[in-house]
Order: structure tokens, then C-alpha cells, then sequence
């Protein structure tokens, strides 16, 4: 399984809802901070994005806009009014389907989000600029398809619906981050990052599907087709940490996320995951997290 499959399936995506709005005239909605990601994309018409503190970032027909900052925003058209509190406006309408504004007729887009249920969420949710602007018609019309169909199953559901219905909202989920990782997207240094790094890219992959393998700096740099030296500073350039590090980092992810849905043993983990003693992945562990393994799962798996 590749990286970001792999990341996707561990977050386990807890909540999604979409639906499409159709807004006329002058008109806002404001939404309430809350967790996870959201995503936006306009069809026809436009519309303006505005956050506290930040410029107002204009929306027109082809726009897909993520936002992961879980901070509060308002979409508006027209003049200037008092928004209508979006949960309220929405949640009248079920998901999947069109809710109109003011009659409709000068905005139709569709909209939602994606809320998780794994501790490691910030995982994926730090990799990811608090705003990501796709105005790529391609990739736009890709993911207005996901959405769309997403919302066909979720308004109109059959038999088998329900497992359907999340498979393809995990589809939406991956499309969305794959606009991320899009190579005219200007990126921050994060795992994500490396993803679409021609050269980072194999190491991380091999590092997710071996990561119990004592895989060195010579190794991976065999992998990506550069000598150790240029191939450190590459991995500490695109991803943001060392390579050791960052396999060092993957590995007590699984660890802490295996302890806590699982039954295996510290030793078998720690053979699994490339450690030599309990103690020693014991210590790793700790080093991470703040507390021993046992203590980890006895707490029950603060947040991290």
C-alpha cells in the first residue's frame, strides 16, 4: 500500500456530509470552527471566501478550495450582510441534496467535509496548508465528479449504500489531497511533500511497505538513485526531517495505533517494527509520545 493510501485508511474517516447550494442575490453563511477537512467546489457563478486576519480570497466556476485550519470562515455573494449560520441553514437540508439560498440562481456549488476519528489525525492535518486554492480545470472537474457522485449515493441511496457511500468518500478524500500534491502547488516541507518528489517518493514508499526493515541512509538512497549525502539533504529539504527520523516517527504511529486497536505484544511489535528488545522500542516509544507503551494504552490514547 502506498503512503498516502496507507496514512487514509489509519485516520479511518469518522463523519462526511455533502450537499450542493444554490444562492441568489446578496447572501452569506457562516461557518463555525470545527475539525477536520473541508472542501468547496464552485460550478458556475462566484463567490468570496472570508477568515479573520486573512485577505478575502474570491471564488469563481472551476474553483476547488480545501481549508484544514478547523478555523472559522464565511462564503457570501453579492453585497454585504449579516450571515445565516451555516450548520442551522444546511443541516435542514439532507445530505446529498441542493439547499437553496434566496431563491438561487447566481452560485451553484457543492460543498463538505471529512471529520476523523484517529488520534493521529494531526498526521495528516499539520501536512496540509491551512487554505489550498486548485483552479485547475482538470483537476477540478475530477473532483466535482467525486463529489457529485458521492452525493448521487448519499441522496439516493440502494442496497449496499451505507459501504458504498464511505468507499467513495474515501475516493473524494484521496482526489482532494492528490490536487495537494499537484506539482504546481507551492508546498510547505511535510511528508506529503515527498510524495510527489520523483526521487523521495520510492524511499517513502519502501519505508511504508518494510517498515520493520533496518533500512539506512545507503539504502534509501540506493532507492531513490542518489548518493547518501545528496539524498539526505533532499529527504531534510522536501519532507522537512531527516529520513531516519521521519521512518522513526511512521513506526511509533503504527506502534501507538496498533497498541490501541489490537492485541499484540510489545515483543511482537517491536520485531515487527524493526527493533531489536521491547526496551528498546519501549524507549523509542517514550520519546515520542511522553510515556511508556502501557501507559499509552491505559490512558486511552490521549491525542497526539
Amino acid at each position: 500500500m502506498d503512503p498516502l493510501s496507507e496514512v487514509i485508511s489509519l485516520l479511518k474517516p469518522r463523519s462526511y456530509a455533502f450537499r450542493s447550494l444554490d444562492a441568489g442575490g446578496d447572501w452569506a453563511l457562516a461557518f463555525p470552527p470545527g475539525p477536520g477537512i473541508r472542501c468547496y467546489a464552485i460550478v458556475d457563478g462566484a463567490c468570496r471566501l472570508e477568515r479573520a486576519g486573512a485577505p478575502e480570497l474570491r471564488l469563481s466556476a472551476g474553483d476547488v478550495v480545501l481549508l484544514s485550519d478547523g478555523k472559522p470562515f464565511v462564503l457570501a455573494g453579492g453585497s454585504v450582510v449579516e450571515p445565516v449560520p451555516a450548520v442551522a441553514f444546511l443541516s435542514a437540508t439532507a445530505s446529498g441534496h441542493l439547499a437553496t439560498l434566496n431563491g438561487g440562481g447566481d452560485l451553484l456549488g457543492f460543498g463538505g467535509y471529512f471529520a476523523f476519528q484517529s488520534t493521529h489525525a494531526g498526521l495528516l492535518m499539520d501536512a496540509l496548508p491551512d487554505i489550498a486554492l486548485v483552479n485547475d480545470p482538470g483537476a477540478g472537474l475530477r473532483l466535482r465528479n467525486a463529489i457529485e457522485g458521492l452525493m448521487t449515493e448519499l441522496r439516493d441511496p440502494l442496497p449496499g449504500g451505507a459501504l458504498i457511500a464511505e468507499h467513495l468518500a474515501q475516493s473524494l478524500l484521496v482526489q482532494a489531497l492528490r490536487l495537494h500534491l499537484a506539482p504546481a502547488m507551492d508546498r510547505a516541507a511535510t511528508w506529503l511533500s515527498g510524495l510527489s518528489d520523483p526521487r523521495i517518493s520510492p524511499a517513502m514508499t519502501a519505508m511504508h511497505a518494510e517498515p520493520g526493515n533496518r533500512w539506512t541512509l545507503v539504502d534509501l538512497a540506493r532507492i531513490a538513485g542518489m548518493s547518501r549525502s545528496a539524498f539526505a539533504a533532499r529527504f531534510n529539504a522536501v519532507v522537512g526531517q531527516p529520513a531516519l527520523s521521519y521512518l522513526t516517527q511512521w513506526r511509533m504511529t503504527l506502534a501507538a495505533e496498533r497498541l490501541t486497536t489490537t492485541r499484540t505484544t510489545l515483543a511482537a511489535l517491536a520485531v515487527s517494527l524493526g527493533y531489536e528488545s521491547e526496551g528498546a522500542l519501549s524507549t523509542a516509544f517514550k520519546r515520542q509520545y511522553g510515556q511508556s507503551p502501557r501507559a499509552y494504552v491505559a490512558r486511552g490514547a490521549p491525542g497526539v
